[in-house]
């Protein structure tokens, strides 16, 4: 017997949400709000309180993993079905990683999609056609995996002013951000790549070819009281 639940929407396209809501409550869900952005998402999420949450990682500039691990930090108690293009093993490990008990690829049969709802529902988790290969060869491959792809791209572009020696203020004015909200992405970041100074952060950027290892030394003097 199908249970029945409240769901929340977040995608980046109108017309894939409108596809979605008219799907869902065919099947007699209920939807109780919508998203493109993850921030208003998570207001919603602690307002609203569905029981499941319907995410696509790709946000337009932001990276719906930034919702789901907002979600496990404050243990909400709702379930997390992700819904996306993308198929990067890494992306799917780390959607595991981050609580999510349902993973499947757009283009996929409704009926998996609903399946994976019903599935979250329950409590159980529900990988889609081909994703659990692609979990299976993120985690044998775990330490091959870039961690700077978890970053979002506004993250990627933080991260380069950061290690160029920019302040947060600079940074803002550059990006046309206030220096807290630059600051918040700043740690947030560096809690993703587990480092906890500039300079680690510049050896890491380093080592993944983020930047120039030529102008290393320069950087760490720059950076060296930030």
């Amino acid at each position: 017997m199908r249970v029945m639940s409240s769901l929340y929407l977040v995608d980046d396209h109108q017309i894939m949400r409108d596809g979605l809501r008219a799907l869902l409550e065919s099947r007699g869900h209920v939807v109780v709000g919508e998203s493109s952005d993850p921030t208003h998402a998570l207001a919603d999420l602690l307002r609203l309180r569905p029981e499941v949450l319907l995410l696509d990682l790709n946000l337009g500039g932001r990276s719906g993993l930034e919702l789901l691990a907002e979600v496990q930090r404050r243990q909400l108690p709702l379930r997390t079905v992700v819904l996306t293009m993308s198929a990067q093993p890494h992306q799917v490990a780390e959607g595991l990683r981050l609580g999510a008990s349902g993973y499947v690829l757009k283009g996929s049969p409704s009926s998996e999609l609903i399946a994976a709802i019903d599935a979250a529902v329950k409590g159980k988790r529900y990988l889609g056609t081909d994703v659990a290969d692609l979990a299976l060869e993120a985690f044998t491959q775990a330490q091959d995996v870039d961690p700077l792809s978890l970053l979002s791209p506004r993250e990627r572009q933080i991260i380069v002013m950061v290690v160029d020696g920019l302040s947060s203020s600079a940074i803002g004015i550059e990006l046309h951000l206030s220096p807290k909200t630059v600051a918040t992405y700043r740690s947030r970041l560096m809690k993703k790549l587990a480092v906890s100074d500039v300079p680690s952060l510049v050896r890491l950027a380093v080592r993944h070819k983020l930047v120039d290892s030529g102008d290393q030394g320069l950087r760490n003097r720059r950076v060296h009281d930030a």
